[in-house]
């Protein structure tokens, strides 16, 4: 088989995988947009299920829960122009499609890349699918929970002091929810990259230490750039968590280095 077969083939794989992620978002996305999650009540326990109901759908039922958690009290939700409740929508669908989706997500891209890995390598990206769903999630959570409350908070109280009426656009207010949500998701895997990195041998255990200076820069631009205004507050709201989780998965490969060399 010529060089050139090689890449087309690798590419003919590429496209089938990425076929399949995008199928399964795609499905995740129509339920999400398609259905209504009802409660049920067993005994003291609430659970749901879900019925056909297009334009009260779980998107719809995400955004309510979302203005009535994360809305500061003086702050009017918007919408300013046709069209803008339904694509804030789409959005939030298309995030639940990629959470509930990452183990396919990250199957298929770990079965991408296993012909290119070491046997090491790969014992390492199996092993780490399950965390790294585990994270994303726990990221998502506490930006959702204690991050993204308090920045709205701080934003708009500048508004309230200046006895001002502030309205915030519904596409606005969902795209910097998700802006948090994904970027924490994402932070949150800092522990485990760092981990796969050393348990595949491409560093040491003393390779995150010796670097920490470095890192905490690259972690504060990163905090400035996906922070989405300009006053340097909010950027650390997002760097902080990232360099406690540096050093925490500093401290966790250095105690693994430790254990092995004691066994």
């Amino acid at each position: 088989m010529s060089e050139l077969d090689g890449i087309t083939k690798h590419f003919e794989e590429l496209r089938k995988r990425l076929l399949k992620i995008v199928l399964v978002i795609g499905v995740i996305t129509v339920i999400i947009l398609t259905f209504h999650a009802e409660p049920i009540n067993v005994g003291e326990i609430s659970l749901y299920y879900i019925t056909p109901e297009p334009l009260n759908n779980i998107a719809a039922q995400i955004t309510q829960h979302m203005k009535d958690n994360l809305v500061p009290e003086s702050v009017q939700l918007i919408q300013t122009a046709p069209g803008q409740a339904f694509f804030s929508q789409v959005y939030i669908a298309a995030l639940v499609g990629v959470v509930a989706g990452m183990p396919i997500i990250i199957r298929e891209l770990v079965g991408f890349i296993k012909p290119a890995l070491k046997e090491n390598e790969i014992n390492v990206s199996r092993s780490i699918s399950l965390p790294a769903l585990g994270l994303f999630i726990a990221g998502c959570v506490f930006s959702y929970n204690f991050v993204i409350p308090y920045i709205l908070e701080f934003l708009y109280r500048y508004g309230e002091s200046a006895g001002l009426v502030t309205f915030l656009n519904i596409m606005d207010f969902v795209t910097f929810i998700l802006q948090f949500l994904l970027a924490f998701g994402l932070s949150f895997q800092l522990p485990l990259v760092m981990f796969a990195i050393y348990a595949s041998g491409a560093v040491d255990s003393n390779f995150w230490r010796k670097n920490i200076r470095y890192a905490i820069v690259i972690i504060v631009i990163f905090g400035a750039v996906i922070t989405p205004d300009g006053s340097g507050v909010t950027m650390w709201f997002i760097a902080g968590p990232m360099i406690a989780l540096y050093v925490i998965g500093m401290a966790f490969i250095e105690r693994k280095e430790r254990k092995k060399l004691n066994i």
